[in-house]
């Protein structure tokens, strides 16, 4: 039998006006609690949406019922039920919690590891984020120590340096002020060390200028296109006067129509650095060889030489700022400032290139990949 309207509208209102009060209250609570845990919050919404169901289902049953022992019934049944319910909902919220709690800890710890305990999705996703966001900043980490370990070594290596020349310049004016040395051939001797000493200072000044506007991101490059022979020939002619001083034989050779969109001046200051530091290290009677090619979709330079090779700890370290090796690549007076390797890697990663370096034969194999240039 089908109740009246009013009636059936009589019973809908007095349901959704009790749960509105038990929801209002609810929400109050939360916003009051919204600092705690998110397990008392979690108690509080489900405790609101229970009270809430069982505040309508009580009205409707003292509206529509009219035996007590119905009623008593029915209010029991609710009852059960929402303890249940309240329950599940705190045994849901203790596993947020702990699972909440877990991952605080594994923030806390040092380094971050993951917690062993089963989250949920989100917090899973979190953590997931977390251990990628704390590998990242360990590795960022590990290369601010390195290159604070560079910038070091690279000022006591430039102060080193910079007090030899600057002493012999002195003494070298000093003397010719004095007129302690007044021979024509010894001031002629003195004034052209001079000059070589400035020269070598102005260098390094330059490299040291170089360096600092690849570090920060201030290298401007001007790229045009070039063949890839004309740079391997400017190389070697750039290093012929020195590697005929010191008795060394350059060989350069390139495939023909290569095109290249770079910047020529800074590549070819990368590629004059390797064929120097290829020079200084291999001993008189020595070659070293210079192939540019294409492997694999992009423009490959290698310079090969007879050092005697690097030794395998060393190779990592190879292009580090400052970086000199204890053995075969330890520079004699002439050796500069360790900054050419440097430069060259900055340089060539300015070009999005690579640059890399192994031992074979006599010596090792310097290797520059450059994008080779559209049609």
């Amino acid at each position: 039998m089908m109740l009246p309207l009013p009636a059936v509208l009589d019973v809908v209102l007095s349901a959704g006006i009790a749960a509105l009060i038990v929801g209002v209250f609810g929400s109050a609570l939360l916003w009051v609690l919204r600092a705690r845990p998110i397990g008392v919050q979690l108690a509080v919404v489900a405790s609101a949406t229970v009270l809430a169901t069982a505040a309508g289902i009580v009205v409707i049953t003292l509206k529509m019922y009219v035996s007590t022992h119905d009623r008593d019934v029915a209010v029991t049944v609710v009852a059960v039920a929402g303890l249940v319910g309240l329950a599940v909902s705190w045994m849901l919220g203790r596993r947020l919690a702990m699972a909440n709690r877990a991952l605080v800890d594994a923030v806390r710890s040092e380094p971050f590891v993951r917690p062993a305990l089963t989250l949920p999705a989100e917090l899973g996703e979190l953590s997931l984020e977390l251990e990628a966001a704390y590998r990242r900043l360990a590795e960022a980490h590990e290369r601010e120590q390195a290159l604070e370990k560079s910038r070091r070594e690279l000022v006591a290596w430039v102060s080193h340096d910079l007090r030899t020349p600057l002493a012999g310049l002195r003494a070298m004016a000093e003397a010719l002020e004095d007129g302690v040395v007044d021979d024509p051939q010894t001031v002629a001797r003195y004034h052209s060390r001079i000059r070589v000493e400035v020269d070598r200072l102005a260098e390094m000044v330059d490299d040291l200028f170089e360096l600092s506007r690849i570090h920060a991101g201030t290298l401007r490059l001007s790229r045009q296109r070039v063949g890839l022979d004309d740079l391997v020939a400017e190389a070697v002619a750039g290093a012929e006067p020195l590697a005929r001083a010191k008795g060394v034989r350059v060989h350069g050779s390139a495939a023909r129509g290569l095109p290249l969109e770079v910047d020529s001046t800074e590549v070819g200051r990368a590629l004059r650095n390797l064929v120097t530091n290829a020079i200084r290290h291999t001993p008189s009677d020595g070659s070293i060889e210079i192939v540019g090619a294409v492997r694999d979709g992009r423009v490959e330079v290698t310079v090969e030489d007879a050092c005697g090779g690097i030794p395998a700890d060393d190779l990592p370290r190879v292009f580090d700022v400052a970086f000199r090796g204890e053995t075969a690549r330890t520079p004699g007076g002439g050796g500069g400032a360790g900054l050419g390797l440097a430069i060259t890697r900055g340089i060539v990663e300015a070009h999005s290139g690579e640059i890399g370096v192994v031992n074979t034969g006599p010596g090792c194999r310097f290797t520059i990949t450059l994008p080779l240039a559209g049609p």
